[in-house]
């Protein structure tokens, strides 16, 4: 399928966005299933419900522009998850599967924000304000998540450590 007009990208990188956020809700609660910790596992179940609330924000933003989602390219997503489950199956200390995990959940979380700034910046350009400020929206929850996981993963680390001083 050839892309005539920037539209057409627009509307590809938007699907392609759709798709993985879709995907990447089922993904995060694996990841939760995965760190068998009820901590990772309850804020991945969040990030799962907040995934869920920003597919119906990117609903909203096809039905302003007047456009459906095309079929996209998943096999960036695909390798990602194939690799990441052969990797953390290699992983045997339960204390470094739950920072892989977090790694991982990051990852994610950073490849989404880089599409949704692409996509806020070509709203605004393109005049759809609307548009932008609903991507703007979902793109903020990117930011708290990787905020609220780098804050995790320190308070987590810190306290082991604090504990090993001490010992």
């Amino acid at each position: 399928m050839s892309v005539q007009n920037p539209k057409e990208v627009f509307v590809r990188i938007l699907s392609d966005l759709r798709e993985s956020t879709e995907r990447s809700t089922k993904f995060y609660q694996e990841l939760g299933q995965a760190a068998n910790d009820p901590d990772i596992k309850e804020a991945m179940e969040a990030r799962a419900f907040v995934a869920e609330k920003d597919l119906s924000t990117l609903d909203q933003v096809f039905k302003n522009i007047g456009e459906k989602p095309v079929k996209g390219n998943t096999r960036l997503q695909e390798t990602m998850v194939e690799d990441f489950r052969k990797e953390l199956a290699e992983i045997q200390n339960p204390k470094a599967k739950v920072l892989y995990i977090l790694m991982k959940a990051n990852h994610l979380a950073h490849l989404r924000l880089a599409e949704y700034g692409v996509l806020v910046a070509a709203s605004d350009i393109s005049g759809h304000y609307g548009v932008g400020a609903l991507l703007e929206s979902a793109m903020s929850d990117k930011l708290s998540f990787i905020e609220r996981n780098r804050r995790f993963i320190r308070n987590r680390f810190e306290h082991r450590m604090e504990h090993r001083a001490a010992a």
